[in-house]
């Protein structure tokens, strides 16, 4: 049974307000056992838009939906000819501090690990080790017919070679990694099968609509489990595969602490909201429990 995509939350009366006091941040990493759970909201320092903060991509962009996608092959021609577009703004994305800061904080060993939503595969570029991508990552394709994995940038490869000069002005390049382009730019885009057999390729992502692996969930569940408390980073929570942890963590008696700019769908049970950019907050962070980001210098974690 595949999930209804919830696109849009409407925030609550009555929502604890955010604040900008991190001292119960700094508290929780100066305690280690840390888990992060990140969302879209760490990577848009890195140019990457969010989903639904000001200015998020679902002002202008409805993602694919699994259902879409397996239903026909237009649009599955749509599909890979805006993620090849957006594939090669991905590529030029770089971890921001935000990213550092949790590989940092990983390198002292404040961490119990990270949980992303996102399918950047910035953690990883800026340091952080066993991050579980929640929703999949854009930089591995998966065939539906015979289960074959296949590094994204093969297929990236192939399809330039097939559709010699591709070119088209994006609009704008959204968090799934989906490009902006009208059908008229899309035109007869080919569209490249499995090469073991001949199958429809589609992203190794959770596409909207599509649900998580069993098996992935209840390794974060375990995660959230053996973690002291919940650090949920860049997050609306809008969605029931991140919002999850938040409650079991709550329910667990673990205290949950946000840094979302804007009220999420878990702040009821969280202990604190912080009310800042991600970047700036972690930075500050960092500097208070005297961790240098690049990784060189010795941590004087303040206990």
């Amino acid at each position: 049974m595949r999930m209804r995509p919830t696109l849009s939350w409407t925030p609550a009366e009555g929502l604890p307000p955010g604040t900008t006091d991190l001292e119960p941040v700094v508290d929780a990493l100066s305690a280690g056992g840390v888990l992060v759970l990140s969302g879209a909201g760490i990577s848009t320092e890195s140019g990457i838009p969010d989903y639904r903060g000001e200015g998020g991509s679902l002002s202008r962009h409805t993602p694919m939906t699994y259902q879409d996608f397996t239903a026909g092959a237009q649009a599955r021609r749509r599909y890979w000819a805006r993620s090849h577009l957006g594939w090669r703004a991905f590529g030029r994305a770089r971890p921001n501090a935000g990213h550092r800061a949790v590989a940092a904080f990983g390198r002292h060993g404040l961490l119990s690990g990270v949980i992303t939503q996102n399918v950047d595969g910035l953690h990883q570029a800026a340091g952080s080790e066993d991050v579980v991508e929640l929703h999949g990552s854009l930089g591995r394709v998966v065939c539906l017919s015979c289960g074959a994995f296949s590094p994204r940038r093969e297929l990236a490869r192939r399809l330039e070679e097939a559709n010699a000069g591709f070119a088209p002005v994006a609009a704008g390049i959204n968090p799934d990694g989906d490009a902006d382009l009208t059908d008229e730019q899309v035109g007869d885009f080919r569209v490249l099968p499995c090469t073991v057999c001949g199958g429809i390729l589609k992203p190794d992502v959770v596409f909207f609509g599509e649900t998580v692996p069993p098996q992935r969930v209840e390794h974060c569940r375990r995660l959230v489990r053996e973690a002291a408390s919940l650090l949920v980073l860049g997050s609306s929570l809008t969605v029931m595969s991140g919002l999850r942890f938040v409650r079991q963590a709550a329910q667990e008696g673990k205290p949950v602490l946000i840094v979302n700019r804007d009220p999420t769908r878990g702040d009821r049970h969280a202990l604190t909201r912080v009310a800042l950019s991600l970047g700036t907050a972690l930075t500050t962070v960092a500097d208070r429990l005297d961790i240098p980001l690049d990784g060189q210098a010795a941590a004087r974690v303040r206990r």
